[in-house]
């Protein structure tokens, strides 16, 4: 039974009109969000058959809960039979792309385009060629419901099309999007940070309430009014579900009598795919009423899941059909047969005991079979629960090659993990299917944990190139987690030699080369001397590397660790790598070689060189770059970089913007919570700030990510010194020295010598930091090494000074200042000159003047608030008033701003996420980016903190 009439959405309703509407040349977008059963798809479908969309091609696919190994599902859907409407629109080359994803439009695309070295170059222009054909389609609206079961590119492609939309030809094009309330955080993210150049509408569907329910209730039941009674009694059992309202009372029409209550039900998470109580009593009884040949059809479609041609049902059971389709349970939509929502059919679907379910699902996969063409993912289903494991498997890997062909990686990975976790094929097949799985859960953004498989393929008698892939794939895996660092070098090694060739037997050269760079990465399990040889038998490898994008792969993991150990070839392995990629776009992994040796080359003191490659990797690499992964971690490089050299102005809030970008990705969260302690620590508030540099540095640890502690370490090091407090950050700091010395990361560590010299002389070590200090430098000696001159000039002239040597420690500190310049290090440059001008004021120098108006200067720059009050400070006691600086508006990245302040004093009064974001008409999720984001700013570690921290009202 449905409603002859929309009810409680008349609102939703308007709202979608006038965004939609074809009087509005601006590009529109509209999510409707709402848990199963709510009436997503009726609003939809009110809308498209309304006059807003008169003159407009409707375009509506929907995302499927059995998931084909075919991306863009939803997309395909949409588009296909659009042949003729295209008619003679000008297609550019890229849309010939899409021939292989839609070869029912070959007739109107171009020829295909020559195939791509890079997947996700060849993804990107497939995105490309979408984006034009919904262009050449337009003026149109594009539907995509049921996004909580997307596939990851559908997904990304989404999220591209609203990079894109505002470039689009006025009034081309809308978008309608729908999911539940449980759809995962990449889903929220297609429209989390919309061009202000389209207008958008997100509606999140409330339950109806009991006088709705008493309107729907009238209209389905044509009865003139329900009492009040009832609709009161039928609200709460259906908890304001339409859904639910319309089916229990069309249960109550085939019992012809009155429900009685038994309290309401619960609606569990998405991934558990429960049913209701109240559906699943209402579909279930109303099942048993039927006869037994429109039971079993029922329970056809119900293990099909999806909805089918009527053939494939019950053959001369035309009765049968009708009789379901009279009942309102199944629907008739052009030809296909199907239940009216999901729930009804996982309700029916639950009944069937467990061993006709699984007769029913061989039926099903024999019914199937015969379609064209044969949709694997969901013979694959059927196969399975029908116990036929063998198929099953074939089907799956047959399936697991169509996702791979069209660069589904995330579902060729899955379906290969399953058959491999459940099948024992023979270990030649096993190694096969094993690295075809490793190398496609490599091009994931998260890989799942395969390791363990990999690990199992691993047999003796298995081909020696082939064992060297896998034990190459089984260190790539495992280095993701860094848990174990002696196991992935003996992995690195063993692939190294089983992928080198010999004599009569061909070897892997690029892949071999790429696993001697991994046994000689720091920090190496092997001796110091034996990594330098690993790293230089990669590199003598390289010249027998046939495949350009491998070549440079690896060419960039040397140059990288080349740059941390002060290697000066490093430079060299950088202009070679610019000079092959030099004057076209990059591919994915150049991208990356450029990022990682850019982001190497500035934690050593490279700035300048490092922000170039950086840079040159953002402008150069875009086209590959399907969800903006690639800039954004790029943009994080270039955050550090800023940080790094002293331009501060408003880096706070692009630190917080990149933030809500990695939520999931801890390594460029590591690194930005890193910096961000740094910048609150000399911008805001210092006193607060050793716990969060603390959590830095403890988290970076935990992660292996020792070069991207040096940082926050070296500010909590400076902190706890001048608050005479230093033991606990010189704890930590040997602890982790440790792991500096044994990766031999030296030109990057020298960067917290100056604070860690400070931190041991405020403990009263100073025998301790002249150690130090030479140790340092020994190490240091012959290396390409930016930051050893400054540093260990600034560390020189605290021992100095600590000594009263005035003149030398003045020397020593002009020398680092200077050096901190050039580099260039502002925030260290301002600290030397400070220091340098505290001892010739003591020798009555007048350069002191000088040297304190440049630190003033500098710090009032970087809005260094805590720096520049001393620093004046001392101005002041030696009878100088240095001109006032303007603070740099960065200073204003740690002032609440309305929005956080509203949220966080609701925080502060004990409301939960979900009822601020209630009270404010927000998302939880935006709710948590307030409150996080006040929380850093004022200094809080709780919301009990957060409460005595506000500022006053």
């Amino acid at each position: 039974m449905v409603s002859p009439i929309l009810v409680g959405r008349e609102n939703e309703l308007a709202r979608l009109v006038e965004l939609i509407s074809v009087t509005s040349p601006v590009p529109a977008v509209a999510v409707v969000e709402g848990e199963a059963g709510i009436g997503k798809s009726r609003l939809v479908a009110e809308l498209l058959a309304g006059p807003a969309v008169t003159g407009m091609r409707v375009l509506r696919g929907a995302c499927l809960q059995i998931r084909e190994p075919f991306p863009l599902g939803a997309l395909v859907e949409a588009l296909r039979g659009r042949a003729a409407d295209l008619g003679e629109s000008a297609l550019s080359p890229v849309a010939g792309a899409l021939r292989e994803l839609l070869p029912e439009l070959a007739a109107a695309l171009p020829p295909a385009p020559p195939p791509l070295d890079d997947r996700a170059a060849e993804r990107h222009r497939v995105f490309r060629g979408l984006a034009e054909v919904l262009t050449a389609l337009g003026p149109a609206v594009l539907v995509v419901e049921d996004l909580h079961w997307a596939d990851g590119q559908t997904v990304e492609f989404l999220t591209y099309l609203m990079s894109v939309l505002p470039g689009t030809p006025p009034g081309t094009l809308r978008v309608v999007l729908t999911y539940r309330e449980e759809a995962p955080a990449a889903v929220r993210g297609i429209t989390a940070r919309l061009p202000d150049a389209i207008r958008r509408e997100h509606l999140v569907l409330p339950p109806l309430d009991a006088a709705q329910t008493r309107v729907m209730a009238s209209a389905i039941l044509g009865a003139e009014e329900v009492t009040a009674e009832f609709a009161e009694h039928l609200c709460a059992r259906a908890s304001g579900l339409p859904l639910a309202v319309q089916e229990l009372l069309a249960l109550l029409r085939t019992r012809g009598t009155l429900i009685r209550w038994e309290g309401g039900w619960a609606r569990r998470a998405l991934e558990e795919l429960d049913v209701p109580s109240g559906v699943r009593a209402s579909v279930q009884e109303r099942v048993a009423q039927l006869s037994a040949g429109a039971k079993e059809v029922a329970e056809r479609v119900a293990v099909l899941q999806t909805a089918v041609p009527i053939g494939l049902l019950a053959p001369g059971e035309a009765g049968a059909i009708d009789e379901v389709l009279g009942s309102g349970l199944l629907t008739d939509t052009g030809g296909l047969v199907g239940f009216r929502h999901v729930l009804a059919a996982q309700a029916v679907y639950e009944a069937i005991p467990a061993g006709r379910r699984r007769a029913l699902h061989a039926e099903a996969a024999d019914a199937v079979r015969g379609l064209r063409p044969v949709p694997l993912g969901r013979l694959a289903h059927h196969l399975r629960h029908a116990g036929r494991t063998e198929q099953w498997a074939e089907t799956a890997v047959e399936a697991a090659e169509q996702a791979s062909r069209l660069g589904d990686d995330a579902e060729a990975a899955r379906l290969l993990a399953d058959v491999l976790r459940e099948t024992d094929p023979p270990a030649a097949r096993r190694a096969e299917l094993t690295v075809r799985l490793g190398w496609a859960a490599l091009e994931l953004l998260r890989p799942p944990p395969v390791a363990d498989l990999i690990a199992a393929a691993l047999e003796p008698d298995v081909p020696r190139p082939i064992r060297g892939t896998l034990r190459l794939l089984l260190a790539l895996h495992l280095e993701r987690t860094r848990t174990d660092e002696a196991r992935i070098g003996e992995a690195f090694a063993a692939a190294a030699e089983d992928l080198t060739g010999r004599p009569g037997e061909p070897g892997r050269p690029g892949l071999a080369a790429w696993a001697m760079a991994g046994v000689g990465r720091p920090p190496s399990p092997v001796p110091q001397d034996e990594a330098m040889s690993w790293l230089e038998r990669a590199l003598a490898t390289l010249p027998a590397v046939d495949d350009p994008a491998m070549r440079m792969l690896v060419l960039g993991k040397i140059a990288m660790i080349f740059v941390v150990i002060g290697d000066p070839r490093w430079a060299g392995l950088a202009e070679d790598l610019l000079r092959e990629t030099g004057g076209r776009r990059l591919l994915r992994r150049e991208v990356n070689a450029y990022r990682s040796i850019g982001g190497a080359g500035l934690f050593a003191g490279h700035h300048r060189a490092g922000r170039r490659l950086v840079t040159a990797a953002i402008e150069d690499g875009a086209e590959p770059d399907l969800r903006g992964r690639l800039e954004l971690r790029s943009l994080v490089v270039i955050a550090v970089a800023d940080y790094l050299d002293g331009s501060w102005d408003g880096l706070a809030a692009r630190l917080e913007e990149l933030r809500e970008h990695f939520g999931d990705e801890p390594h460029e969260r590591i690194i930005m919570d890193g910096v961000g302690a740094c910048l609150a620590a000399v911008q805001g508030r210092p006193e607060a700030a050793p716990p969060f540099l603390f959590e830095a540095v403890a988290m970076a640890q935990t992660r292996g990510q020792f070069d991207d502690l040096v940082l926050p370490l070296a500010v909590l090091l400076r902190l706890a010194a001048l608050r005479g407090e230093p033991e606990a950050a010189l704890a930590v700091a040997a602890e982790v020295a440790v792991r500096w010395e044994a990766a031999r990361l030296w030109p990057v560590a020298v960067r917290t010598l100056p604070a860690l010299t400070q931190a041991l002389l405020a403990a009263g070590r100073a025998g301790d930091a002249a150690d130090t200090v030479a140790r340092w430098a020994a190490h240091l000696a012959g290396l390409d090494a930016p930051l050893a001159g400054p540093s260990l000039a600034y560390a020189r002239g605290l021992l100095a000074a600590t000594g009263e040597r005035w003149a030398e420690a003045a020397a020593e500190f002009a020398a680092a200042a200077d050096a901190f310049e050039a580099v260039p290090a502002r925030y260290e440059a301002a600290q030397a000159h400070e220091q340098a001008a505290a001892c010739l004021f003591t020798l009555d120098d007048p350069a002191a003047a000088t040297r304190l108006g440049r630190a003033v200067t500098l710090y009032g720059e970087l809005g260094a608030r805590w720096d520049l009050d001393r620093a004046a400070g001392l101005g002041r006691r030696w009878g100088l008033r240095p001109s006032p600086v303007a603070p740099a508006r960065g200073g204003d990245d740690h002032v609440l701003s309305a929005r956080q302040e509203q949220v966080a004093r609701l925080a502060a009064e004990g409301l939960t996420n979900q009822e601020i974001a209630r009270e404010l008409f927000l998302s939880p999720k935006t709710v948590d980016k307030h409150v996080s984001a006040a929380m850093r700013k004022v200094g809080a570690r709780s919301r009990t903190e957060l409460a005595r921290l506000l500022p006053a009202d």
